[in-house]
């Protein structure tokens, strides 16, 4: 490696660099920043200024007729606070006349201001303030009432607030104008909440003031304390001496790592968040980034992100980058089975339902100064789609976030890798290995847990290593939203009542998207059996029917279905964690007998334990290839090889004794020769381009991904670099990656 081997000296200060990053600033003038002091820094700051302790006002925001006045004095009594009513305690006071008459005399415009001025000579302390419809709409104001409180949204569904205002006789309120539906107007109000909120209660349909009240005390409690969701390694041992730390990370921390110290990958310490059958019944009318939003607020604190900042990420990431308004559809194709599309985002996989959002989650997280080197194995459709995610980051998150993705030089389609390497930018580049996936996964976690080369190219380079795969906790956790979303979907389409179970299908090679439904399941998704579709390299489907995981003279297959060609599923680490209570000891010494020995065997009592919730299949290549063709003859829809692995076993595996939703992970332009050979069409030897045109004559469905046709224009191909299986050469080419990262920033 270049300049590795006379870092061996430093290897003293290599492990002071546990905690120190050194960084080279644009003067070049180093500077060193301990990463966890600055996090916790970060924290404590936080919670200095948010603390609710003392004079701090609990700020209820929410439209007219939300029960923001009955909610506050319930608290107010609760808490022995003194309860403050806008309208009543102030803007009646201060004008002499009543808000309506108000609005009569002065208009909308002016009535905003008006009511501005008088929030903006208001102050108190150790208060509950309930605002008026209206105050959001302000941002002096807002502002001013934000520095000494919480803001607590009360979110009620938008029916019940038209039916409450008009048993309350209210047919016009602030903004309304001729012309303008109350419903109309509503609608508009809330980008204006979402703005100002710190925390949100979902108010269910017919929930009283008093439950209401105490789930805005439950989400207090929450936004006050910070250090009560944090997150452990799947190999972490509970100290038996309780005097000992426990060795836990924020999500901020997670995030960053990527992959914890021990080799094990991090998981929430305590229960995933549920939300109960009224909260849910909230979210069935709701859009995907309003459904996202909501649910990745329960499983993030605001001290990592706060609420208003999410919001801009998930909108962002959904936005017109995916060919579908819906970004995650669900279609019926026949019978029971429904198909899940996963494959409206850019690069025409699912992986942009997560790798979309999570590249801005990661900039968010990182400390100021740091420089960051995200390192990616990738099977197929992750290469192109985090290479994609991480190029629209702003200029200056771009200067400090680089990536680097291995891919298995002649294990991914030939569209797959001409899109890896026609994704490469500036901050993002592809490394062809002349190996398999799972050498490439196998490789970066070995790079992450060699202290001296990562201390080396922190001391060095100021660069730290992480990464981007389902291994990083921010990567996985916006999968888990698509599953919930696809059940919501039914229940809005009228196929199901909410509350009636439903099976899943996922084509799963490395457990994280079937993993994202069991976390579904564990929010209050009615999910009943898990179906994992295996291809030949049916791994995963031997270990659930035996509990024995084997790798032992077995060799990777590579099929049609490229993505799922894995052996070694990382993800399948999480989930027997939470299986066995969260025994680290159990499974670090199960996932070194897979490292040493190549194969472990579970007790019998997890077999059972596994098998209550899933079932598992494999299909061979030419079931695929005849799942494709008589999908297409029945119904006009062309499955990609992958989908077509998961229906053939769903055909097989599920009772239909009720709805099974089938995840399709990619579009099938992706795989146009796999598709013609099943649709027996002769013209295969054609260049991309001529087979997707001639793929899109059929007119079935779903249409040709227009992204992945400009793909195919793209004349001019582009250099990539190729290494050997070695794992000292992928080590070689991240440092010279870094170096180009680093000339390109100091030259601009």
């Amino acid at each position: 490696m270049l300049r590795f081997n006379r870092y061996q000296h430093l290897k003293q200060i290599t492990q002071k660099c546990v905690s120190s990053i050194y960084v080279k600033t644009d003067k070049c003038t180093p500077l060193f920043l301990s990463r966890t002091f600055a996090l916790t820094e970060l924290r404590k700051s936080w919670c200095s200024t948010h603390s609710l302790l003392g004079d701090k006002n609990i700020i209820l925001m929410g439209p007219p007729g939300a029960g923001k006045t009955t909610v506050g004095k319930i608290i107010g009594q609760k808490l022995g606070r003194c309860v403050i009513d806008v309208d009543d305690d102030i803007l009646e006071k201060t004008w002499n006349m009543s808000v309506s008459e108000k609005l009569q005399d002065v208009g909308n415009e002016q009535f905003l201001e008006e009511e501005g001025k008088a929030v903006l000579n208001f102050s108190a302390s150790g208060s509950v303030i309930s605002l008026t419809g209206s105050n959001p709409m302000h941002d002096a104001s807002m502002w001013h009432l934000k520095k000494n409180g919480i803001i607590v949204y009360l979110d009620v569904p938008l029916m019940d607030i038209i039916s409450r205002l008009k048993l309350m006789k209210i047919n016009r309120i602030v903004g309304q104008n001729s012309g303008t539906s109350m419903k109309e107007l509503l609608k508009f109000r809330k980008q204006y909440y979402k703005k100002w909120y710190d925390a949100r209660v979902l108010c269910e349909s017919g929930a009283s003031p008093e439950v209401i009240a105490d789930k805005v005390l439950n989400e207090v409690k929450r936004y006050q304390d910070v250090d009560s969701e944090t997150f452990i390694s799947t190999r972490h041992v509970y100290p038996k001496d309780c005097e000992q730390k426990l060795s836990t990370k924020f999500f901020s921390e997670a995030v960053i790592e990527g992959l914890a110290s021990d080799g094990g990958l991090f998981v929430p310490e305590k229960e995933f968040p549920k939300l109960s059958c009224g909260e849910w019944k909230n979210l069935v009318g709701a859009t995907y980034v309003e459904r996202a939003q909501i649910l990745l607020e329960r499983c993030i604190h605001p001290a990592d992100i706060p609420a208003a900042r999410l919001g801009e990420m998930i909108e962002t990431a959904y936005g017109e980058n995916f060919a579908c308004s819906k970004i995650a559809p669900v279609r019926h194709l026949s019978g029971n089975q429904f198909i899940l599309e996963l494959f409206h985002g850019p690069t025409g996989s699912f992986k942009d339902l997560s790798l979309q959002l999570m590249p801005h989650i990661f900039a968010h997280c990182i400390p100021p100064s740091c420089n960051y080197m995200i390192l990616v194995a990738t099977s197929g459709d992750t290469g192109s789609a985090v290479l994609n995610g991480f190029s629209r980051l702003s200029k200056n998150e771009k200067q400090r976030i680089a990536v680097i993705t291995f891919f298995p030089e002649n294990g991914v389609s030939d569209f797959q890798k001409a899109q890896i390497v026609g994704s490469q930018r500036e901050n993002a580049w592809a490394v062809g290995v002349k190996s398999d996936f799972d050498f490439c996964q196998t490789a970066i976690k070995r790079i992450f847990k060699d202290s001296d080369f990562t201390g080396f190219l922190t001391v060095e380079y100021g660069t730290i290593l992480s990464s981007a795969n389902s291994i990083n906790w921010g990567r996985l956790l916006p999968q888990v939203v698509y599953h919930a979303s696809a059940y919501l979907d039914l229940v809005s389409q009228g196929f199901i009542s909410f509350g009636s179970p439903v099976d899943v299908c996922i084509p799963t090679g490395n457990f994280g998207n079937i993993l994202a439904a069991v976390y579904a399941k564990m929010m209050g998704i009615p999910i009943r059996k898990f179906i994992c579709a295996s291809n030949q390299n049916h791994v995963l489907t031997d270990f659930i029917k035996t509990g024995h995981y084997d790798l032992r003279e077995r060799k990777l297959a590579q099929t049609f279905s490229p993505s799922i060609d894995i052996l070694k599923s990382s993800n399948l680490e999480r989930h027997l964690h939470l299986m066995a209570n969260k025994d680290g000891q159990l499974m670090t010494k199960l996932f070194n007998q897979l490292e040493n020995h190549h194969h472990f065997q579970i007790e019998k009592i997890l077999v059972e334990k596994l098998q209550q919730d899933f079932v598992a299949d494999w299909c061979s290549e030419g079931e695929c290839l005849a799942a494709i063709n008589s999908t297409y003859n029945a119904s006009g829809y062309i499955l990609d090889p992958h989908t077509a692995v998961a229906k053939v076993v769903a055909d097989r595996m599920q009772d239909k004794t009720c709805p099974v939703i089938v995840s399709s992970t990619a579009h099938y332009s992706k795989f146009a020769p796999a598709i013609m050979q099943a649709l027996k069409i002769k013209e295969i030897n054609q260049t991309s381009s001529s087979q997707l045109y001639l793929l899109g004559s059929y007119n079935a469905l779903p249409p040709l991904h227009e992204a992945l046709l400009e793909r195919t224009k793209q004349q001019e191909k582009m250099e990539y670099q190729v290494c050997s299986a070695d794992i000292n050469a992928l080590k070689s080419h991240v440092e010279k990656l870094i170096q180009n990262q680093l000339i390109g920033r100091f030259s601009e």
